[in-house]
């Protein structure tokens, strides 16, 4: 007895091709469109108010006294005799090339597709060799988790659409999160408008950060050891005064 194909089926399975097409086709898109987060932090615009690093600490739940983002203040003069203060927001770079990856004995650091550098709590161990590796003092060992603690770009906000706390509280403007990989968002066009005057911290270290400076005295890419208003308010308190 012979079996006539089913039209139906036959339509489907011809179809095949072209529905496997069609899936690949928006995956390749989305794969292509994967963001790389960095930030944009504009010094000139920065009033030292400290209120990314109170936003920061109230949106991690950080203890007392440990802060994922400062603003450090620092006395300069200027090449005409002036002095004043400047001041450097610091918070981990996200590099390119971290060095706090391999030097993690349980692979608890790492870094997402979209450029942001984690860390597992729970495979940390709390041994602090990430925090001795980075060269910008941008880690640190969590009082209440005893685990390594860091900056996230608030990946929890970002995945929700949102913007960092630090950048959405900046009252100056100072502080520009974004895709680097669109060309057309404002941290892309705010780069390509300074005309290659961005800098970076401790460019020698060779991480490739992805957090950029626009006014940064020169003399100050380096230093990374200032300390901001919210931690000598906290120190007091540390002895008990």
């Amino acid at each position: 007895m012979s079996v006539k194909p089913d039209p139906s089926r036959r339509a489907f399975l011809a179809a095949l091709p072209v529905v496997t097409a069609g899936l690949a086709a928006p995956a390749a898109a989305a794969e292509k469109k994967t963001p790389h987060w960095g930030m944009l932090v504009d010094t000139r615009r920065c009033i030292a108010c400290q209120a990314c690093t109170i936003a920061c600490s109230m949106e991690n739940a950080l203890p007392e006294g440990q802060f994922r983002t400062v603003v450090a203040t620092y006395a300069v003069t200027t090449e005409e005799g002036q002095s004043g203060v400047a001041t450097v927001p610091r918070l981990c770079n996200h590099c390119d090339q971290p060095p706090c990856i391999p030097v993690c004995p349980v692979g608890a650091t790492f870094k997402n597709k979209d450029g942001i550098v984690l860390v597992d709590g729970d495979k940390c161990v709390g041994c602090a060799y990430c925090v001795q590796a980075c060269p910008y003092d941008a880690r640190f060992i969590n009082h209440h988790t005893g685990k390594a603690d860091k900056c996230t770009f608030c990946s929890h906000r970002v995945a929700a659409g949102l913007l960092p706390a630090c950048v959405e509280t900046c009252v100056g403007g100072a502080r520009v999160f974004g895709d680097m990989n669109d060309p057309n968002s404002e941290i892309s066009r705010r780069i390509h408008e300074a005309e290659g005057k961005t800098s970076v911290l401790k460019p020698e270290a060779g991480t490739k950060p992805r957090v950029f400076y626009i006014g940064l005295d020169k003399e100050l890419n380096g230093r990374v050891d200032g300390a901001s208003a919210a931690e000598m308010m906290w120190r007091p308190n540390q002895h008990g005064e």
